[in-house]
């Protein structure tokens, strides 16, 4: 499976498992995940068939590891990004001291205004690291980094979730946490 062809698929997947699962006539269960024998017919009906071969090399080679098997390869699921209520049972966890989250400058005023808010997603999303933060960012232009103090706001109440492919999740970001680094 080419590049091209990986891309494609975890475009649909991420469509699918994060989004629109009805789409493909494919119901999650309440904590996101779906056979992978149920997912892999409802595609072949939906005239886009992938064997579980290029399923597991979708997964496997994924950058964000945006997918997950169960520990018995039954089932599979994205690590996060949903827009749908799902259960992830993750634990709270303390975060680092300083997480990153990436965007672009036409967004700063409203993040200044609103802080980080989850949109249509469960949580934000925030990196461990500024090159992954500065990756994200650049997917819609010149990139900007924040600097958000998670260990302070972890101590003033706030929760924060690990997700499968080290992403951190929290429910929004006040803007008194963040701090500018890049631009």
């Amino acid at each position: 499976m080419n590049k091209k062809q990986k891309m494609k698929v975890s475009k649909l997947l991420s469509f699918a498992l994060r989004h629109n699962s009805e789409s493909i006539g494919i119901t999650m269960d309440r904590n996101g995940w779906v056979e992978v024998s149920n997912l892999l017919e409802c595609l072949a009906r939906d005239g886009k068939t992938i064997t579980r071969e290029e399923l597991e090399e979708v997964v496997e080679t994924n950058d964000k590891k945006r997918f997950a098997f169960s520990e018995d390869g039954i089932k599979i699921r994205a690590s996060q990004g949903h827009s749908v209520k799902v259960d992830l049972s993750l634990d709270s966890e303390m975060p680092p001291l300083i997480l990153y989250h990436g965007t672009i400058y036409n967004n700063i005023p409203s993040i200044i205004e609103k802080g980080l808010i989850k949109g249509n997603r469960m949580h934000v999303h925030l990196s461990a690291d500024i090159e992954t933060a500065l990756k994200v960012g650049s997917r819609r232009g010149s990139p900007i980094v924040l600097a958000v103090r998670a260990q302070n706001m972890h101590n003033d109440g706030y929760r924060f979730f690990k997700s499968a492919n080290g992403v951190w999740l929290v429910n929004d970001v006040p803007s008194k946490y963040m701090q500018i680094l890049e631009g």
